[in-house]
Formats: C-alpha cells, structure tokens, sequence
C-alpha cells in the first residue's frame, strides 16, 4: 500500500485521491432539488415548439415558392431565347407582370389576327380605307399602338413582335377584359373567331 504524505493544507496525499461521501453543499444541492416544472412551464414548451414548427414550415414553403419561381423563370428564359412567335408571346407575357396561363389563348388571338406575321398589315377594312391599316402580330393600328404599347417598348415599331404584342393585349384587356385573353379571342354565337 502506499505510503502517504502529508499536504501544505494538512491533507494525506498518496497515490489515491480521498474521496468524500459527504452531503453535497448547498449550492450543488439547489441544482439536485429544483422544483418540478409546473403546468405552466410546459404549456410554455409546448408553445415555443409549437411557433418553431411554424416558422421552420414557413421557410419551407418559402424556399420551395423560391424554387418554383426560379424553375419558371428558367423556362421562360428557354422559350424566349428559342425566338419566334412563342418566344416573343412569352417575353411580353413575363414583360407585363402576366401569367404564362395566357400563352395559348394568345397564340390563338395573334394566329387568326395575322398567321403570326410580325410584318403583316391589313390593306382592305375600314381602318385601311381611313388611311390607318391595322399593323404586326396582334393587328392593331397606328393609334391604338401609341396608347397601348407597354411604355418600355413606346421606342419601338408598331410591327416589332413584343411591342405589338403589349399594345394588342393591353387593349383587349382594357376593352373586354381579361378573360377574353384566356379564352384566346372573342367567339360569335356560332362558335367562330371574332376579331377585336
């Protein structure tokens, strides 16, 4: 067994640490013997977990929006940067802050108005007649395009493709509202295409 020595505090020392069974001191006893958490704590828990939950499903939903709107975006790029008449219908769509929803009926709007000729002009109806034919993809004529065009492409020709498109769908919605739009044109009672 070793020999133990005596300590500047009067301790024995040796190759054993002593050990002390003693009642733990008031302080460390406090930690030992705090109350159980009442009703009230755990209702508070419950609460805080509850908000949590809340926030984290709404960075969720967020980042998940995020990623739609960056896929969206990403595909609309890709139309745009194929060109044509669906690239142009896509870029004015994005352009003015409106659906993509609303690509086919327009499409079918700029097909019966002008087979999707940017260049096309109407040399035959009253407006041809009264020295204003109607001009471009959406068939609209000269004074409806300078009070209708989105203001970002008011530099542009009456026949640039985007251009005529907003002046032509901002028309149409200030005139018959935008379900024409979605509907791809106004029909007759037969069922047929009617111009705007």
């Amino acid at each position: 067994m070793p020999s133990a020595t005596k300590t500047s505090d009067g301790s024995t020392s040796g190759f054993f640490s002593p050990v002390s069974f003693a009642q733990p001191s008031a302080a460390s006893g406090a930690l030992q013997s705090a109350a159980p958490a009442s009703d009230a704590d755990l209702a508070s828990l419950g609460k805080a977990h509850e908000i949590a939950t809340k926030i984290a499903a709404e960075h969720a939903k967020a980042a998940a929006a995020e990623q739609a709107r960056a896929a969206e975006k990403a595909r609309i790029d890709a139309i745009v940067a194929k060109g044509g008449l669906d690239g142009w219908i896509a870029e004015a769509l994005d352009h003015m802050g409106l659906s993509q929803s609303y690509a086919a009926g327009l499409k079918r709007i700029i097909l019966k108005e002008s087979n999707g000729n940017p260049n096309a002009i109407n040399n035959w109806d009253s407006n041809a007649a009264a020295g204003n034919p109607s001009e471009g993809l959406m068939q609209v004529i000269p004074s409806t395009f300078a009070a209708y065009v989105h203001p970002d492409f008011a530099d542009r020709s009456i026949t640039d493709p985007i251009a005529n498109i907003t002046a032509g769908v901002r028309y149409m919605i200030d005139r018959y509202g935008i379900d024409t739009l979605d509907a791809g044109g106004r029909v007759g009672s037969h069922g047929g295409y009617i111009g705007y």
